[in-house]
C-alpha cells in the first residue's frame, strides 16, 4: 500500500475487491444456512437515540458508544450491536408477522475499543433471533443454526465448540450465599470475567460479597448435576439433530450485556487462541423494557462477527481450502479478444448479445496486443478468451484452465455458450 497522507482510521478498514470478494463469501455463506432454516433478512438504522443502548445494557458497553449530538441536538450513537434496534422495531411491527419471528440481518456495528486481533472499532455481524417463543425448542434451534453456519465454512467439532450456560444457575447460587438480590448483576459481572482476570484481582471483587474463588471454582469445574434443566433440554434436542459433540455445559459463560435472562452460548475455537467467535442467548425481558411494558415477547439470540471468524478461516487447513475455491478469480465467463481492430464495432455488437443472455463478459476498453489482452484474460479468471480477427463471423474460443480452442461462428458459439437455451 502506498504511504498516502489519508488512510482509514485506526479500527476501520478499506475493503479492495480482494477483501469485498471475502466478505460477500463470508455474508453468502451465512445468508444460505439462515434461509435453509427458514429465517427471513431485516435491517435498521446505523444510528439510533443513545437512549436505547442505556435502556438495558450494562457491562463495558455504554463506555464504548460511538456518541454524539447531531445538528438537531438529538443525542444519537452509531450502532453498537443489533438486539436493541431488533427489539424496537419487534415492537412495532410484530402483528404483521406470524409467530414465531425468526429474523436474521448482517451489518455494521461500530465500539470504541482498543483495536487488535479480531477486534475492530468497526465490524459485521451476522445476528440471528427467535422472537415470540420461550421454549427450549427456540434455544436450540438457534444453536443449531449456528453450528451448521461453522459447519458450512468447513470447521469440524475439532476446531470449534460452543459452550453453553445458564445464568439462572448463577443467579440461584448468589441468592444461596447471601449475596443481595439487587447485587446479583455485580456478581454476575465477576463471573463474565473469572477466566480472564488474574486469581488475585477475581478474590478481591469477590471479597465484598464474602466469597471464596476457588469455591466457585469448584462450582464450575463440577456443577452439580441437574443444576439447569433448560441446558439439558436443549442437549437433548441438540443430540437429536446429531449436534451434541459440538456442545459442553461450561458456567464460566454469563455474556456481560444486563439484558440476557437464561441460557446463555458462546463459540470459541479448541485452539484458544482468538475471543469469542459468535455469542448470545436469552433476553426475554428486552422487548418490553424497549416498549416501556407495552409489548412483552420471549427472545433469544446471537451475534457472528466477520473479524474473528475470518481470522479462524485462516487458521483451518479445511475451512481455508473451502475459502480459497470460493475467491478463486472469476470476473467473467467471456473476456473478448480483439485481434482486429477494424472488427471492433461487431465486437462490440457480440458483446451486447452474450450480455443480453445473461453472460458476463469483458472486453478491451482500448487498442492492446493481443497477447496482452489473453493475459489479462488469464488474470481476471475468464472462463473463455473469444477472439475476434479479420475472418469474422468466425471466431475462436478459448478454453482458459485448458487452453483447448475451437473454430466457431456465432450460432456454434452460442450453442456452446449457452447449451441449454432453447
Amino acid at each position: 500500500m502506498a504511504n498516502l497522507k489519508f488512510q482509514p482510521l485506526p479500527g476501520f478498514r478499506d475493503f479492495a475487491p480482494q477483501e469485498f470478494a471475502l466478505r460477500s463469501y463470508l455474508f453468502n455463506t451465512w445468508r444460505k444456512v439462515a434461509h435453509r432454516y427458514g429465517f427471513v433478512e431485516w435491517e435498521a438504522p446505523t444510528v439510533e437515540p443513545t437512549e436505547l443502548y442505556l435502556k438495558k445494557s450494562g457491562g463495558e458497553l455504554p463506555t464504548q458508544l460511538f456518541r454524539f449530538q447531531d445538528q438537531g441536538e438529538r443525542d444519537i450513537t452509531l450502532r453498537p450491536e443489533l438486539t436493541a434496534s431488533l427489539g424496537r422495531m419487534v415492537a412495532s411491527y410484530q402483528m404483521d408477522y406470524a409467530k414465531p419471528l425468526k429474523w436474521f440481518e448482517i451489518g455494521s456495528c461500530f465500539r470504541y475499543e482498543k483495536p487488535q486481533k479480531g477486534r475492530l472499532r468497526e465490524f459485521v455481524q451476522f445476528n440471528a433471533d427467535i422472537l415470540g417463543d420461550a421454549g427450549e425448542g427456540s434455544d436450540a434451534e438457534l444453536i443449531a443454526l449456528a453450528i451448521d453456519c461453522m459447519r458450512e465454512f468447513g470447521f469440524t467439532s475439532a476446531d470449534f465448540v460452543v459452550r453453553i450456560s445458564d445464568r439462572d444457575v448463577w443467579t440461584g447460587y448468589a441468592l444461596q450465599h447471601g449475596v443481595p438480590e439487587d447485587r446479583v448483576g455485580d456478581f454476575l459481572a465477576i463471573i463474565d470475567k473469572f477466566e480472564r482476570d488474574r486469581p488475585e484481582v477475581s478474590q478481591k471483587k469477590l471479597d465484598v460479597f464474602g466469597l471464596k474463588r476457588e469455591d466457585l471454582e469448584a462450582f464450575i469445574l463440577n456443577p452439580p448435576a441437574g443444576c439447569s434443566p433448560r441446558y439439558d433440554a436443549v442437549y437433548a434436542e441438540l443430540a437429536a439433530r446429531g449436534l451434541a459433540e459440538y456442545v459442553k455445559l461450561d458456567l464460566y459463560v454469563v455474556r456481560g450485556l444486563a439484558y440476557y435472562t437464561g441460557l446463555v452460548f458462546e463459540i470459541f475455537d479448541k485452539g484458544h487462541g482468538l475471543r469469542a467467535v459468535a455469542g448470545g442467548g436469552r433476553y426475554n425481558g428486552l422487548v418490553s423494557t424497549i416498549s416501556d411494558g407495552s409489548v412483552d415477547m420471549p427472545a433469544t439470540g446471537f451475534a457472528m462477527g466477520d473479524a474473528v471468524i475470518a481470522h479462524l478461516i485462516d487458521e483451518c487447513p479445511a475451512a481455508r481450502a473451502l475459502r480459497d475455491a470460493a475467491l478463486k478469480p472469476n470476473v467473467c465467463d467471456v473476456c473478448m479478444v480483439l485481434a482486429a481492430p477494424e472488427m471492433r464495432e461487431r465486437m462490440l455488437a457480440l458483446a451486447s448479445a452474450l450480455r443480453d443472455a445473461g453472460l458476463r463478459v469483458d472486453l478491451p476498453l482500448a487498442p492492446a496486443k493481443m497477447a496482452n489482452q489473453l493475459k489479462r484474460a488469464d488474470k481476471i479468471g475468464a472462463t473463455y478468451a473469444l477472439i475476434i480477427g479479420a475472418e469474422f463471423p468466425e471466431l475462436e474460443l478459448k478454453k482458459m484452465s485448458t487452453r483447448e480452442s475451437v473454430k466457431t461462428n456465432i450460432e456454434g458459439l452460442m450453442e456452446e455458450l449457452l447449451p441449454d437455451a432453447e
